[in-house]
This record gives structure tokens, C-alpha cells and sequence, in this order.
């Protein structure tokens, strides 16, 4: 604003004027000048300024006049608060802590400890890591896999009274030391072994702390309509939020049925549960090749496996498991649609699919014959791998539900380890670019707000998700006509296109399009 001086001032009046102003004026850190701002709620944006300073935004309006150690001109480019990946593999965080595959997709804030496998115990674990710096922002989840498999290892049975009140204790020092809720992983081992009244009392821990509860449900294929109902049924006894993690419809005969798995999700929010969604926008997964095999037949770890494999009758009922589960579940009926990820016992198959290891050997790719290069490969330590068998419209119907949120399902990654899903390199791009720009299956601010204030509220995140005065300076600024994912499923070594800008707690750890090491985020622990 410009001021103007009245003749009869006198100078020495004038002078002191300009001193007062002077010592008044406040130097900001950054300023973003001229962007076009969604604020994360979803409503229309509005093209104004926005200041920062030690790690939080302070001022908000018309700040061309204010000083600034670095201005950004935002015009043409939406400036959003930064993503929140619902649904992160962190496990390589200590080495990989830059974490510059999540900071380059604009994500600020990732949700660790998912599908029922996280650290333990989590205050050293959370200490060592705030010590070491990370380049965005952490939260974790207790696991419940992991509090099964520390109290009662592989064991196919239900816990005696102590080892419940044993996974108890372990679940309420959790939540003390600042997790943010339980998950659960009820396809893997050992969680598939677990009966829902387990899960319900562990549940009921993490929820006296006001955490919330995630699941990777017992079945995505055929018992889809039960796992849902199960966690409903968790929310409900265990009076918890729960999200339904990657939220999808695997398998052709299910492909289609995510309807009815929405219309679950709103009949019980009618009855007053909180039952929310997240999801990447992929119609492939990404697990471990054991998931095709019965869970049963891993009861009790790998030397119990093998020798059930060794045993005719048991091989034979392990491979007919097999064989059902390529053709109704993850296998999508064609081996083409297993694709090798990661195999440290033979690096080359990589990229290749089942059907191509089985030419490999000189074996007509059927499924019996896919079946038992499956368990050959458990046998020789198990592998990663991405599985084409799920359906664009499920994919679409469920992003869509204004209760889904954005999450990778993405493991912290750089350029060579493996052959990885794309979804860890280009999961919040591609929906800005491909299912907002290209297929219009979203609105902007609609997507902006699944990837960040509806994550946040569902943390409790109570400074972070909005673009505001008063909140933490998580600010993701990209170009809405040219942000799009790279990494393919052939190329998955990819890095986005389109983010031009990411501030994590006001550093600048993406600038004009370069990534910086400045290692600016926190460990965040709940309260």
C-alpha cells in the first residue's frame, strides 16, 4: 500500500515516520506471490499471496510490497498444502531418509507402518530417525503382524489370555510413544491366523488413545463383501475410525463389485461410523508372491513350508491353492499378469512375468504349470511382484467416493533398486495429471482435497492439510497443465514431471524443479 504525505509534515515529522515504518516492517522467509491457492477443502481456489516464516505460514493477501529473504512467482501454477500419503512403506527410511521418491510427487507427510508390519519398539525407533533427519514428514501406525509375531511368532492358533494381554501391553506402549493408530495385515502372516475378536481387543488399545485403525483386508478378491464387513464390524465393537486401505476389487470375478463395497461404506457412516478409504490410482498391486500360496501352508515360517512341499499330499493341496488363487484372486486368470518385481536369487526375471519364466523352462504356461514355479520360488526365498488383475472402473468408482484418499502404497525407492510398482515414483501426479486433467474423473480441488485435508483430519492433524494462517508451511506448487507421471510398469525409474516447488516446514526441499537434500522433515508423534 502506498501512503501519501500531507505538504504540511514537516521533514524531521517525515523522518521519524519512516523510522517507525522501517522497524515495523517484518522480513519473511519465503514469499509466494501470485499463485493460484487451494486451500484443501475442496471449495474454488482464489489467486493471492502467501508468506512464511520459521516454518509456518503468517500472512495471507496482497503482499507485493512486504520484503522476503526468496520470492517465488507462483503465477499460472496452483499452490496446494502438501500431499499426505496415506499408505507409505517407510521401511528404508534410515538409509533412504531424503526420501526423495515421495518428496518429488509433492508429498510432505506419509503414514508408515501399514498392512499390520512396522518398527518396533517405536520410540527408539521414532528418536533415531528425527536424529538422523528426514526429508519430509513421518507418522507410523503400530502393526499388528509385527506385536503377533514379537508375542507368538508363526502360530496358526488363537493367543492364550497372557499373550492377548501381552500384544496389549505392546499396542498401549505404542500409542504412548506416538503412534498414530493400529493396521493390520489380514491376508499375511501371521495376522491371516488371527479371529476378529483379537483384532477387536487390540483395536479397543489404539482407540483409548483416540488412534485409528487401518486394514489390508483378509481378502480383496472373492471374500471382498466379508473382509469389509469385518472391519465395519471392528469400527463399530472397537468404537475406531477405519480405513479401508488400497481399497480394491481384485480378480476378474470380482471386477465391478466396488459398488457394492461403497454402498457398505455408506450405509454404515449412515449408522454414525467412520469409515473412510484410501487408495493408488493403479489397477495393479504390488506384494509378495506368497500371497498366492494358502496361508496355511506358511503356518510356522519357511522350514514348515518346505517340508509340507515335500509331502505329495500336501504339495498337491498347496498347488491346487495356488491354482484357484491365480485364477480368481491376484493371478487374474493369465500368468502374463504376474509381473516379477523383486528377486535378489535371479535378478534377470525382473520385469518378466510368470508366463515368461515358465518358457524360460520350456513348460507350456498353464496354471498348473505357473502354480509350481510359484512354489519354486517361495522355496527359493520368496519374491516381489506386480499384479495386473484389477479393473479401470473399479479403480475410477472408488476414487470418486468423496471418503477415499489418496496413498502410494509406495516404497521408499531411487533410481536402480529392483524393478518397483510405479505407483512409488508417480502415484500423486498421475492423479493430478491422468484422472484430473486427461480423464476429468475428478475436479482439482476435489483431488487436492484427498491428498491433503481429508488425510489430515483423519490424523488429527490439526496444523498441516490447510493452506492458512497459522498452519505448519507443508506447500506443494505444481503446474496444473503438465504434471503427469513417468514411471511405467516396462520404465518404473521415473521421476514426475510438473511439481515445480515443495516446502516441508517452510524448506524448500524441491526448487524450480530440482530436488534439495535439506532433510526439513519431522517425526511426527501423536498426542
Amino acid at each position: 500500500m502506498i501512503h501519501k504525505i500531507p505538504p504540511f509534515v514537516s521533514t524531521m515529522t517525515l523522518l521519524v515516520s519512516v523510522l517507525i515504518l522501517s522497524s515495523c516492517s517484518e522480513q519473511y522467509d519465503l514469499l509466494i506471490l501470485n499463485g493460484t491457492v487451494y486451500d484443501g477443502k475442496g471449495g474454488e481456489p482464489v489467486v493471492t499471496d502467501i508468506a512464511i516464516k520459521d516454518s509456518m505460514i503468517v500472512a495471507m493477501g496482497d503482499l507485493d510490497n512486504v520484503k522476503a529473504l526468496r520470492i517465488i512467482n507462483a503465477e499460472g501454477l496452483a499452490v496446494s498444502p502438501g500431499f499426505i500419503d496415506m499408505h507409505a512403506h517407510l521401511e528404508p527410511i534410515m538409509e533412504l531418509n531424503s526420501c526423495e521418491s515421495h518428496v518429488r510427487q509433492g508429498v510432505t507427510t506419509a503414514l508408515g507402518g501399514p498392512d499390520g508390519s512396522s518398527p518396533y519398539p517405536m520410540k527408539p525407533f521414532m528418536d533415531s530417525l528425527q536424529q538422523k533427519g528426514i526429508g519430509m514428514n513421518a507418522a507410523f501406525l503400530v502393526g499388528h503382524n509385527t506385536v503377533r509375531r514379537n508375542i507368538m511368532g508363526l502360530e496358526n492358533r488363537a493367543p492364550t489370555p497372557e499373550e492377548l494381554k501381552a500384544m496389549e501391553a505392546e499396542i498401549d506402549s505404542a500409542m504412548k510413544d506416538g503412534a498414530y493408530g493400529i493396521s493390520t495385515g489380514l491376508k499375511y502372516l501371521p495376522g491371516a491366523f488371527s479371529k476378529v475378536d483379537e483384532v477387536i481387543d487390540l483395536s479397543k488399545v489404539a482407540s483409548k488413545y483416540g488412534g485409528i485403525y487401518t486394514s489390508h483386508l483378509r481378502e480383496e478378491g472373492l471374500g471382498l463383501f466379508d473382509a469389509v464387513q469385518e472391519a465395519i464390524q471392528i469400527s463399530e465393537d472397537a468404537d475406531i475410525p477405519v480405513i479401508l486401505t488400497h481399497h480394491k476389487a481384485i480378480g476378474k470375478p470380482m471386477w465391478g463389485k466396488s459398488a457394492r463395497t461403497l454402498a457398505m461404506v455408506d450405509s454404515a457412516r449412515a449408522k454414525g461410523l467412520d469409515i473412510k478409504m484410501d487408495q493408488y490410482p493403479y489397477a495393479a498391486s504390488y506384494t509378495s508372491i506368497s500371497v498366492l500360496i494358502p496361508s496355511w501352508a506358511r503356518a510356522g515360517g519357511q522350514e514348515e513350508f518346505k517340508a509340507r512341499v515335500e509331502d505329495p499330499v500336501l504339495r498337491d493341496s498347496i498347488k491346487n491353492g495356488i491354482v484357484f488363487n491365480i485364477l480368481n484372486d491376484r493371478g487374474g486368470s493369465d500368468l502374463d499378469r504376474i509381473q516379477f518385481a523383486k528377486v535378489e536369487w535371479a535378478p534377470e526375471l525382473e520385469g518378466k512375468t510368470l508366463k515368461y519364466w515358465c518358457e524360460q523352462h520350456n513348460l507350456e504356461p498353464s496354471v498348473e504349470n505357473g502354480a509350481d514355479l510359484v512354489i519354486k520360488a517361495q522355496l527359493n526365498g520368496g519374491a516381489s511382484c506386480v499384479y495386473h488383475a484389477m479393473a479401470e472402473e473399479d479403480v475410477e468408482r472408488i476414487m470418486k467416493h468423496p471418503m477415499t484418499m489418496i496413498g502410494s502404497d509406495g516404497r521408499l525407492v531411487e533410481p536402480g533398486m529392483g524393478h518397483p510398482h510405479p505407483r512409488w515414483y508417480g502415484t500423486f501426479p498421475r492423479v493430478l495429471g491422468r484422472y484430473v486433467r486427461e480423464k476429468h474423473t475428478l475436479e482439482l480441488s476435489e483431488a487436492i482435497r484427498k491428498m491433503t485435508y481429508l488425510p489430515a483430519q483423519s490424523l488429527n492433524l490439526t496444523d498441516r492439510g490447510l493452506i492458512k494462517e497459522g498452519m505448519k508451511a507443508d506447500i506443494t506448487i505444481f503446474n496444473p497443465e503438465t504434471i503427469i507421471d513417468k514411471a511405467t510398469f516396462e520404465k518404473p525409474h521415473q521421476y514426475s514431471e510438473g511439481i515445480e516447488y515443495v516446502l516441508v516446514n517452510g524448506g524448500l526441499a524441491v526448487d524450480e524443479g530440482e530436488f534439495k537434500d535439506i532433510k526439513s522433515g519431522k517425526v511426527l508423534r501423536k498426542q
